[in-house]
């Protein structure tokens, strides 16, 4: 991981992270610091403040998480939950552990590519982003691209070699 430690964040106070997951710390060192200045730098970058909280789970908590606020009984990589208008909060976020490792090795990235991408795309969800309809999407995967170089790592959307599975 080649983060330019210039950026702010590594001290991002307005970040709480839940670890309900045994595991993540060996699949990621250093792993608090880089979701702070994940989320510290989509923030910035949006010129938008907050505080969020991030669960650090498995794919058995995300899956019921899916099923239950989405009806989608599956386990996905990365859940947003929006705080309400006027809440002190941005909102929470999960991420699978399972979802996280298998999605690095499928595309060729590394465990802390991914996982700051799942961030990044997390909070810009907490933000109001989505990607429903194209136009939607090209705008938040723009940011993205934007917000991971910023960090230090290759844009996600551009065409790259499949590990072998």
């Amino acid at each position: 991981m080649d983060c330019d430690s210039r950026l702010p964040g590594a001290d991002f106070p307005g970040l709480d992270i839940i670890h309900e997951a045994p595991g993540w710390r060996a699949a990621l060192p250093g792993l608090e610091r880089l979701a702070r200045r994940a989320a510290a730098a989509t923030l910035a970058d949006q010129g938008a403040e907050g505080h969020l909280t991030l669960l650090l789970t498995d794919d058995a908590r995300i899956r019921r998480l899916n099923g239950g606020f989405r009806g989608k009984e599956k386990a996905t990589n990365v859940l947003s939950f929006p705080a309400p208008d006027g809440a002190p909060t941005l909102g929470d976020l999960a991420v699978s552990l399972g979802v996280l490792r298998r999605e690095a090795a499928q595309e060729g990235r590394s465990v802390a590519a991914h996982f700051a991408h799942l961030v990044v795309h997390g909070v810009l969800h907490l933000l109001g982003h989505d990607h429903l309809q194209a136009g939607e999407a090209v705008l938040m995967e723009r940011a993205e691209a934007r917000i991971l170089r910023r960090l230090g790592f290759a844009n996600p959307w551009t065409a790259r070699p499949r590990s072998a599975a």
